[in-house]
């Protein structure tokens, strides 16, 4: 009797060790190969760089800076700053200007600084800057449409750690799509920007002006450092997305196209 108990028990022990061996080879299969997941992560930290450069432009606001010529006999004069969601006049000394400059700035300069957000996100004012009015519809149309970028972006995200956590490979193509599409939608922002500086400078008020009131001063821009940054965050998520879309290709098309050296196919 203790034979067939010892017989039983040495039968189940190999069966529950077979069944070990098959889902430990089951989930192997399931998961990524250290070659894809290096190269995986290695995308991942170029789509790093470009979420961080998006982050800090659309959150800062040197997209764009308004100089207005120097005036002879003042020692004061006024050049702004604007970005997605406020802007920011300042009154700088001409002694710190450089001389070689027509007009005042950069805006970079010390200087007294006056910074508001714009009304057209809370009461549907428009923004009024050196005597000439917003087109809040465009300026809308440019902040709605990097947001939506930066919510792709971390889809984008969340979809390539859940690839690297849970090996959920499927996942990949969906993390490309986010990154594609974000990487698009911030260069499709910067375009409608650049439509809202064109509007803002021929928003002078056309109504007759005011015996009290100064005429518009003429202005020159020139697009800053954070307009530069959404160009490169742009052009770096969409190469990120391709990265990934082709990371999650099947192999062998590639494998038949470039087969490695000691291939018995060769």
């Amino acid at each position: 009797m203790m034979m067939w108990s010892n017989f039983f028990m040495q039968e189940e022990d190999r069966r529950r060790a077979a069944v070990g061996r098959r889902r430990a080879q089951g989930q192997q299969n399931l998961g990524l190969t250290p070659e894809l997941e290096g190269k995986i992560k290695l995308v991942l930290l170029l789509a790093a760089v470009g979420a961080t450069l998006a982050v800090l432009s659309v959150g800062t606001e040197f997209w764009v800076e308004f100089n207005t010529y120097k005036t002879n006999g003042s020692s004061v004069c006024e050049a702004a700053h604007m970005g997605l969601w406020k802007v920011c006049i300042k009154r700088l000394w001409q002694a710190d200007v450089p001389a070689s400059r027509e007009t005042c700035g950069p805006a970079e300069l010390p200087g007294e600084a006056n910074c508001t957000y714009f009304k057209f996100f809370t009461t549907g004012e428009n923004a009024r800057i050196f005597q000439r009015t917003t087109k809040k519809e465009v300026n809308l149309a440019a902040a709605v449409i990097a947001v939506l970028s930066l919510t792709a972006m971390a889809l984008g995200c969340l979809c390539v750690i859940m690839v690297l956590s849970k090996g959920a490979e499927f996942l990949l193509r969906l993390g490309a799509g986010c990154f594609g599409l974000s990487g698009l939608l911030l260069l499709v922002s910067l375009e409608v920007f650049r439509h809202s500086v064109r509007a803002l400078l021929q928003g002078a008020s056309l109504t007759l002006p005011q015996p009290d009131t100064p005429p518009a001063p003429r202005l020159t821009y020139e697009y800053s450092w954070s307009l530069g940054c959404s160009v490169g965050a742009g052009l770096i998520l969409l190469l990120g997305g391709v990265c990934f879309l082709l990371l999650s290709l099947p192999s062998w098309p590639w494998r038949s196209l470039c087969p490695k050296r000691g291939d018995p196919t060769t």
